[in-house]
């Protein structure tokens, strides 16, 4: 089997190539692709060429990890049926061409067990299903919701949203540029310089700014909590003796898992997320190197889509 897909030869370079894909095995799926993402952090570090190294990285690479799209055929051990509306979290299925993450392409083939069922009323909307878990997986149980959030982009409004949501308080929003600061449901958005607070229990950072530290840890209270919710590309620090007066904690939140994904599928199902107004701008793939500038340049675009449905 072929598939159109996005190819990052390199950084900076992008291409639209006919790539042959694995043929399914019991266990498989192969899902056509109606909608992919195209996700500002860890996607903006591939195209940089500044994504730090692990097992598997280097190019060329199909990028994505925010695909939809419906079942055309499933393995006898797959566990799905044909014609199933799923959200498909990236693939690798492209011989030497790697998936990191592999969702950006018109067809996958990856095992039925790392696909969700999703609603199809959904539409375009259920490529968001990785942010939102992303968002729902970093309030971990156990741990205080944001009261201050840093970076209204779609992560940032997200986890906002989830958090008025799931019953806690509404959190302040930090954002410092222009174009972005419209667009709150529930909550505030303020400048940094305008908010007096300084005892903040939970701040959550979106923004991948690796400078900021220093700057938040003054604004804990005493036991506060900073979750790193965003990906940095540079070394993080911070200055030891105001962490120390603050007994300030520190929490990395990684990667969603499934059972976030069904947990944003439940709060979409009761009404009390909503997804709209995320999605700011469309491509066509044969676009998808002036889609991926915008997507890094412009910061009016929350999300850009790619519609593979013509393909």
């Amino acid at each position: 089997m072929d598939a159109l897909a996005v190819v990052l030869e390199q950084p900076g370079r992008i291409t639209l190539s006919t790539l042959a894909i694995s043929e399914p095995g019991a266990d498989d799926v192969v899902v056509e692709v109606a909608f992919s993402g195209v996700s500002t952090g860890t996607e903006r570090l591939l195209w940089t060429g500044d994504m730090p190294a692990f097992p598997g990285m280097g190019y060329p690479l199909v990028p994505g990890y925010e695909s939809i799209g419906r079942v055309v055929h499933a393995g006898s051990n797959s566990g799905r049926r044909e014609g199933d509306w799923v959200f498909v979290p990236g693939a690798n299925c492209y011989g030497d061409v790697r998936g990191l993450f592999g969702g950006s392409a018109s067809r996958v083939t990856l095992p039925g067990a790392r696909v969700t069922p999703v609603d199809e009323n959904l539409g375009e909307q259920g490529v968001l299903l990785a942010l939102a878990a992303t968002a729902y997986h970093a309030m971990a149980p156990g741990h205080p919701a944001p009261d201050l959030i840093i970076g209204h982009g779609a992560l940032g409004r997200l986890l906002a949203r989830i958090a008025v949501a799931a019953g806690h308080s509404a959190p302040t929003v930090w954002e410092i540029n222009p174009a972005r600061m419209g667009g709150a449901d529930g909550y505030e958005v303020v400048r940094p310089d305008d908010d007096p607070r300084r005892d903040y229990g939970a701040i959550y950072d979106v923004s991948g700014d690796s400078s900021l530290l220093d700057s938040l840890v003054m604004r804990l209270k005493k036991g506060g909590e900073i979750v790193l919710a965003g990906f940095y590309a540079d070394r993080l620090s911070f200055d030891f003796a105001p962490a120390f007066m603050k007994e300030a904690r520190l929490r990395t939140a990684a990667e969603f898992n499934p059972s976030d994904v069904a947990g944003v599928n439940d709060l979409l199902a009761s009404g009390a997320l909503s997804l709209d107004g995320l999605i700011t701008h469309h491509s066509a793939p044969q676009d998808a190197g002036e889609a991926y500038h915008t997507a890094f340049s412009d910061a009016g675009c929350l999300k850009m889509i790619l519609d593979w449905r013509p393909s």
